[in-house]
């Protein structure tokens, strides 16, 4: 059984809604936040310094337009006016300025934000293991790095010296409202009390509909990944109305997600405006009962109503704010999802080599669902220099065996010993350096030929393509270099338009060949390969190093013909066939049995 034969399961690494981290409160979240700004308080001192100076202009304006109505404008003292306006001009230029620094220091911040996060998330995928990959989507992987991370920026790069900025100015504004007159001024703040809690009681809702929005996008982008990746299939199995199906109703979500979010977004926008209209009605009855009184004047109202506006403004944008901010909390908590993941795969203590065979599995188990193992307690060991094959029905575990081998899973128990150290004492580079491995599958990069064939090898992409030619000629391998039209200057895409699959598979032979592996491995090497081209690769499996270990998987008898050792796989169980009769005579009895 092989990695996309396992059955769909609950997986630690599967990424969903509950991976998603609660935030406790709006501190907690922006202590979640502060991590992602690491190197950025300069910028980030400069951009708040320039808010506070900006929020004090703007609240110093009504003081000044209060004082102007009831000292100069009443007793006509045109100098004093003109004074005002001065001081008001001066104020409100300073604050232009402000609002300029804090604009281009948090753009700065937000960009760095979007790389650094970007840095991270991409270099964390590199240190997990192949189970991740085969539990998640590709496109909601994809969602995550581009869409998420652009959602933190723009909540740093516009949001949230805003959201400061209105909290500061609202702060200035309630302080000024309550100290002209307190009873006045909490007749004023009432309305906000109301709004501010209905605001705090839907937080957790809001968020809740904004992941659901941004689920339903990555969701939508793993079907557009499907199928834009398995076009040629859709194509030739004529299922297109069926990818257009999914895409619609994966769209259809999305939608709904989206629509449901943005009422979320917007709904409290016109309680805020209702709130500050309350407040106007309010302060104008109560205010024109104190100027009867004669224990207010009308400066004082005009400055008050100002105040108001300050202060019931800044609310208003807060509500938009507020939408951003929950949605930069959805979009770290799908972030975090990812780097809240620890590999299960750690480097044991480095050991010394013991003489002995290359490769072996002692009491190896092996399962991709907890309770079902693939393999049970195999052990064997395969000497340097010999070609082993390893057959069996498809499902028996062939490929889980060489996947093992190279260390792209660890076991369940027991030790898989590369040259007498447990493999897992082996660095990566160290690994890859020993082990070649030529999947079913074979995969190109987009580039050129040569590329593909230096591919994650340093002595080779030092090579001029002179030395590279004369390498792979020594390695008879210039043979299969001739089947290329331009030879290693041969463009080549991911997709692999313009190449044969039997051409792939003769791109990613000539890479494992090439790096004289002590151990190589060949799952269906052959499979896609014309039987000419098939003895052309026989024959040059038999001029590598002595030393090195050939381990064969193929379905095909004539593949394995010329194996030291056989070995039969099936239901957990690795048997030593023995001939290559014996190895046919197992696989009848399987198919009888079945």
């Amino acid at each position: 059984m092989s990695p996309s034969e396992a059955p769909a399961i609950t997986s630690p690494y599967r990424l969903s809604t509950a991976h998603e981290i609660a935030s406790p409160s709006v501190l907690g979240a922006l202590r979640r936040l502060a991590p992602v700004l690491s190197d950025q308080h300069r910028r980030l001192f400069a951009a708040f310094a320039a808010t506070i100076v900006g929020s004090i202009m703007g609240l110093l304006g009504p003081m000044i337009i209060g004082r102007t109505v009831d000292h100069s404008i009443r007793n006509r003292d045109f100098r004093g006016v003109v004074i005002a306006a001065v001081l008001l001009l001066l104020a409100y230029l300073t604050g232009l300025v402000a609002t300029y620094v804090q604009t281009q220091q948090m753009g700065r911040v937000g960009r760095f934000v979007l790389f650094n996060l970007r840095n991270t998330l991409f270099t964390k995928l590199q240190d997990l293991p192949l189970e991740f990959f085969n539990q998640n989507k590709a496109g909601d992987l994809i969602s995550r790095i581009n869409n998420d991370t652009d959602k933190l920026n723009q909540f740093f790069s516009q949001a949230l010296v805003q959201f400061a900025a209105n909290v500061i100015v609202m702060i200035g504004a309630g302080v000024f409202l309550l100290s002209l007159n307190l009873r006045l001024g909490l007749a004023a703040l009432a309305p906000a009390m109301a709004v501010l809690a209905i605001t705090r009681l839907t937080a957790d809702w809001m968020k809740r509909k904004n992941l659901g929005s941004l689920q339903a996008l990555g969701a939508l982008s793993g079907e557009v990944q499907e199928s834009v990746s398995n076009f040629r299939v859709i194509l030739a199995f004529n299922r297109v109305d069926y990818f257009e199906r999914q895409f619609a109703a994966a769209n259809d979500r999305n939608y709904s997600a989206s629509i449901a979010a943005g009422i979320a977004n917007t709904m409290l926008l016109p309680l805020y405006g209702l709130a500050l209209n309350a407040a106007q009605v309010v302060v104008i009855a109560y205010g024109f009962h104190l100027i009867s009184a004669g224990q207010f004047t009308v400066g004082l109202l005009i400055g008050f109503l100002l105040y108001v506006n300050s202060f019931y403004m800044p609310l208003r944008q807060l509500a938009a704010l507020w939408s951003s901010f929950q949605l930069a909390l959805a979009s770290l908590d799908r972030i975090s999802a990812v780097l809240s993941l620890q590999g299960n795969m750690p480097q044991a203590p480095a050991a010394e080599a013991v003489a002995g065979p290359l490769i072996s599995f002692e009491h190896v188990t092996f399962g991709y669902v907890a309770g079902s193992p693939v393999l049970r307690d195999a052990t064997f060991a395969f000497d340097r220099g010999r070609t082993y094959a390893l057959v069996g029905p498809t499902g028996g575990g062939k490929t889980t065996t060489a996947l093992l081998m190279a260390r792209l899973y660890d076991p369940d128990g027991g030790r898989v010993l590369l040259d007498g150290r447990d493999i897992r004492s082996f660095t990566a580079t160290e690994r890859a350096a020993r082990i070649g491995f030529i999947l079913q599958e074979p995969f190109l990069f987009t580039g050129t030929v040569r590329d593909n064939l230096v591919y994650g090898h340093e002595s080779l992409l030092k090579l001029s393509d002179e030395e590279l030619a004369a390498r792979i000629g020594a390695t008879h391998l210039d043979t299969l270099l001739e089947r290329f039209k331009d030879g290693l200057t041969t463009p080549v895409t991911s997709t692999g338009e313009g190449l044969s699959l039997g051409q792939k598979q003769i791109v990613a032979f000539m890479r494992a060949v090439l790096r004289e592996p002590d151990l190589l491995i060949l799952d269906e090497a052959t499979a896609n390969i014309d039987t000419v081209t098939e003895q052309l690769l026989e024959r040059i499996l038999r001029d590598l190093p002595a030393s090195t270990t050939k381990v064969v998987i193929a379905h095909r008898l004539n593949t394995i013909a010329n194996a030291d050792e056989i070995l039969f796989i099936n239901a957990g169980e690795i048997t030593r066939a023995g001939s290559m009769q014996d190895a046919l005579d197992l696989l009848l009895h399987h198919k009888r049995e079945s």
